[in-house]
């Protein structure tokens, strides 16, 4: 049987009604133990297709696929009771138009169990958010850098400098007015950033972008030092358990090589141990 949709303490209205109020928390999340971690402090997870590059090992966001996402998403729904849930839709499941957008959206929900959808794209994509909205699925947008365009962008550059203000400017008005409830800014000039938090009616999330805007967004395995490829500029590490884990491995290997683990005390006796007496 597919999972339903949570009922969370927060939902799309709730995350919209947060413009300029206090900063909106959110994190990304793939597993169900991390999900749990972050129920009490995140107002929104998000199951970023970040997950092809942290967990599967691949070079970008590209090879992610909808039952991947699926798989994912529901694992993490299964941590969380407080939070709300935001999916990415991954590459190939909604650039070809609005009917192709809402079945994979559909789909998304009905089987994760998440409140709402992310998609990249600005003005080209404001037919498809409005398509969804109307239809009952709530959209969070993405602009700025969209890492699922690395082939047309040029790589992860910083979108939005100088004559590229403008246009990125226009793609979050079209968001806006399509109906998104949110919008992720991603690797844009901090001022820009800020002008933009101030000229829509819709909460801005900043991931490289501003300490003003709305709300901020992370890659987990980046804050926590897990992933270590490489370190975005914007990412701050908030701890370095890469390295801690890894040591803790290596002692393991080394005392199972040794015999001495496991010791007495991680063994089990021919007979039932008698009971102290009190």
């Amino acid at each position: 049987m597919s999972a339903t949709a949570r009922k969370t303490a927060l939902n799309a209205e709730d995350i919209r009604a947060m413009k300029g109020q206090r900063p909106i928390v959110s994190l990304t999340a793939y597993t169900t133990p991390m999900a749990r971690l972050m129920d009490q402090h995140c107002d929104f997870v998000l199951v970023g297709d970040s997950v092809g590059m942290v967990l599967h090992g691949l070079s970008s966001t590209l090879g992610v696929t909808m039952e991947m996402m699926v798989m994912h998403g529901a694992a993490v729904a299964r941590g969380l009771s407080r939070a709300m849930m935001v999916i990415d839709m991954p590459f190939g499941s909604y650039e070809e138009g609005p009917a192709q957008a809402f079945r994979n959206a559909a789909r998304l929900m009905s089987e994760s169990g998440a409140a709402a959808v992310k998609l990249e794209g600005g003005v080209e994509m404001a037919e498809t958010i409005r398509f969804l909205v109307k239809r009952g699925i709530p959209v969070m947008a993405h602009i700025g850098l969209t890492p699922q365009s690395i082939n047309t962008l040029g790589g992860y550059k910083v979108q939005g400098r100088d004559a590229a203000a403008q246009p990125l400017i226009a793609d979050a008005r079209a968001v806006a007015g399509a109906g998104a409830f949110a919008v992720v800014l991603e690797k844009v000039p901090a001022s820009l950033a800020d002008h933009v938090t101030e000229i829509i009616d819709i909460p801005t999330i900043g991931i490289g972008a501003s300490a003003g805007c709305d709300g901020q967004v992370l890659v987990v395995d980046d804050m926590l030092g897990f992933f270590t490829a490489f370190k975005p500029k914007f990412v701050k590490r908030y701890a370095d358990l890469g390295p801690t884990a890894e040591a803790a491995i290596a002692e393991y290997a080394a005392e199972v090589r040794a015999r001495s683990f496991p010791a007495p005390e991680h063994t089990f006796a021919d007979t039932v141990p008698a009971k102290t007496k009190t």
